[in-house]
């Protein structure tokens, strides 16, 4: 018995199978990161979403899986996202993992829909700044702080200085700025969908389930399930990643990731890193 002359074509061209691109976004949001811990940017990610809407396909799904970070980072992949889906006219769609928050969420505003895990965590639309103060422990220990500036706010928020009232209330006005640029950003995405909840917009996050109530999210749901019933049972997934190169090795700009890297210094860095990531994480319970 002869086989349709279709079976004998690759899948992705295939007329009565869609394929669906993937995108995977994951970890931290920062600008740079250590070159052995995965982090979320646009430098990191733009290769990949370009690649994704360069697939003849009616969609773009994109899973995300971050805590947040950067607000800058997370609003220029939330912007190359958008950006593309208007130039190649394709529909996104946002699939939330264990945690969409923060900038994470941010990010995921970039989707024609929202589609999360009753469990999964998503909201916490504020703006966080911490750090630390060491200038009753450096006089335990004998250190004198010396500093020299030319301008009288260029020490400001100095964590080896003592707090000043000031120099708090310039941080909030700041952080109050960024948080109406963010509440401005779920407004013009969600809409009419968001509930009319005093609680949206105080930093306060939600599992997927509740989300959807508040209008935070679209639909409950897994990827495969939600596309197969958006494109029929034979829709195929076709996860989008980085190229390799030899051995397997992640190529990027530069060469490998691994080219020209300090150890010590990166080992370094990379404590400090997973500290602040960990710290990100543990705010949701992961």
């Amino acid at each position: 018995m002869k086989q349709p002359l279709s079976r004998l074509l690759p899948k992705s061209l295939r007329s009565d199978i869609t394929t669906i691109p993937v995108v995977r976004l994951q970890g931290t949001i920062m600008a740079s990161g250590s070159p052995l811990r995965q982090h979320l940017s646009l430098s990191s990610t733009a290769g990949i979403i370009e690649k994704a809407f360069s697939y003849s396909a009616p969609a773009v799904a994109i899973a995300i899986n971050s805590p947040g970070g950067s607000p800058v980072q997370s609003r220029l992949i939330y912007k190359r996202i958008r950006d593309l889906a208007e130039e190649k006219k394709r529909k996104v769609f946002v699939f939330v993992e264990d945690v969409a928050a923060s900038g994470g969420y941010m990010i995921a505003l970039a989707g024609d829909e929202i589609i999360a895990d009753p469990s999964s965590i998503v909201g916490s639309i504020g703006v966080v700044s911490a750090g630390f103060g060491f200038q009753e422990m450096i006089g335990k220990i004998g250190i004198e702080r010396r500093m020299h500036t030319s301008g009288r706010n260029k020490a400001i928020l100095d964590p080896f200085q003592p707090e000043k009232k000031q120099d708090v209330e310039h941080l909030k006005t700041i952080q109050e700025e960024l948080h109406q640029a963010f509440i401005a950003m779920v407004k013009e995405r969600r809409g009419a969908r968001l509930a009319d909840d005093e609680d949206l917009f105080t930093g306060l996050f939600w599992s997927g389930e509740r989300g959807k109530a508040l209008g935070l999210v679209d639909v409950l749901g897994d990827m495969r399930s939600y596309l197969r019933s958006r494109y029929g049972d034979k829709t195929r997934l076709k996860l989008v990643s980085h190229p390799r190169g030899l051995f397997g090795r992640r190529l990027t700009l530069f060469g490998t990731a691994t080219r020209g890297i300090d150890i010590a210094a990166a080992a370094t860095d990379g404590l400090l890193q997973a500290a602040e990531e960990q710290a990100l994480w543990r705010r949701y319970g992961l």
